[in-house]
């Protein structure tokens, strides 16, 4: 008879609600749709700021490095530490150059000569004392203040010949040009200027140098780890000026 009772209960089945938020969710979403734009264009300003002053700091720490070298030049020229000797080779009986740009410097040479250029050495490795033999007395030769001579002859300490990475070039069927700016009229110049650079060769001193006057006949080798290093200070403070 329970039985019966128990079978015939009637239980309460919990049936789940559907509770309807479109009209909440349709709300959020129109607030959303309308409130985008203005994040991303705080968020579009927010990186343009931070980019600028990005460029701001690494513009002033370039300018800074380039005051922090010039405050180490003299009259224009950035100080070279003299090269050890047992590195230094010679190519001519009176011309000794770096041993790392020997054969590049060479080689050039024979490639020129092959296509009818024939270049001449005229000055390589130079010591702080010969350098100041040629600083001092010419200067006084030519009765020339430091910085007149300075223009276009490095004081002792502060040459890249004393690094035996440079090296002075002409033409020897133009000799009258050697040491000359006329020297860029000639067909060695023209040579060096389209090929040099395929040797690790760079001109040092330019028409548009801030400090020292045009030398077409001046050339440094940067093919080397070494080189690179010795001419970082230069070759950013060029750069620098130049932008």
């Amino acid at each position: 008879m329970e039985d019966k009772e128990e079978q015939n209960t009637i239980f309460d089945i919990p049936v789940a609600q559907r509770i309807y938020y479109e009209s909440s969710n349709s709300d959020s979403f129109k607030k959303l749709f309308f409130i985008s734009p203005v994040i991303l264009l705080l968020l579009s300003l927010a990186g343009l700021i931070i980019t600028k002053q990005l460029k701001f700091n690494f513009i002033v720490k370039e300018k800074n490095q380039v005051e922090k070298i010039h405050s180490h030049s003299i009259l224009g020229h950035l100080p070279y530490d003299e090269i050890a000797q047992e590195k230094l080779v010679y190519i001519e009986p009176n011309i000794r150059v770096h041993i790392d740009m020997s054969k590049s410097l060479m080689k050039m040479k024979k490639d020129a000569r092959e296509e009818g250029i024939y270049l001449v050495f005229l000055s390589g490795y130079r010591s702080k004392k010969l350098q100041e033999d040629i600083f001092y007395s010419l200067k006084s030769l030519r009765n020339q203040v430091a910085a007149e001579r300075a223009r276009v002859s490095a004081p002792p300490g502060y040459s890249e010949h004393s690094t035996g990475f440079a090296i002075d070039i002409g033409d020897a069927n133009n000799r009258n040009t050697d040491f000359e700016v006329e020297f860029e009229k000639t067909e060695a110049f023209k040579w060096l200027k389209d090929n040099a650079a395929k040797y690790h060769f760079r001109l040092s001193f330019t028409k548009d140098g801030k400090y020292v006057d045009y030398e077409p006949w001046h050339w440094r080798y940067e093919g080397s780890i070494e080189a690179l290093k010795i001419f970082e200070s230069s070759n950013r403070r060029s750069k620098n000026y130049k932008d």
